[in-house]
């Protein structure tokens, strides 16, 4: 399917991504960003594995945001940080099952979020990179309320 046929404008502004099915798979959706053309799937056997999961998504804009943030940081501050490498891993749990969370019923997401720093950098600047990664915007986003208003077009 090209992006004519799905409706999507490769003009499209930044802030509004849009995401239509291929046609191709049960759950195969072609994602616009922008200039910008992705893929997601669910893994066999419920869809074709053609892509990240919506999690997997999720997590790996997490993780940029994560990676870009602590970068502009060390850059301004001119410390010696060489690479940054984020793994992040997704899961549920019990809301019963969790000592430090507020909900008591249902089930709460967990974010584990781990952040390899490469570089001359002393523990002073180690610590402060990583109250830094707090503050990037998605993970600001994530751990804040957030309405989603849903309409039909």
């Amino acid at each position: 399917m090209t992006i004519e046929q799905s409706g999507h404008d490769d003009a499209s502004s930044e802030g509004t991504v849009i995401v239509a099915e291929t046609g191709t798979g049960t759950y195969i959706q072609q994602i616009t960003a922008g200039h910008h053309q992705l893929i997601a799937d669910e893994p066999a056997p419920t869809g074709d594995d053609a892509g990240p999961t919506p999690y997997d998504l999720l997590l790996a804009a997490l993780g940029a945001c994560t990676s870009m943030t602590v970068r502009m940081y060390a850059n301004r501050k001119g410390w010696p940080l060489e690479r940054i490498r984020v793994t992040l891993r997704h899961w549920r749990i019990h809301a019963k099952d969790c000592a430090d969370c507020e909900t008591t019923n249902g089930w709460v997401d967990r974010i584990e979020r781990h952040l390899e720093l490469t570089g001359e950098l002393d523990d002073e600047q180690r610590d402060r990179l990583l109250l830094i990664a707090e503050r990037c915007p998605v993970h600001q986003t994530l751990t804040s309320e957030v309405r989603v208003t849903t309409s039909l077009g």
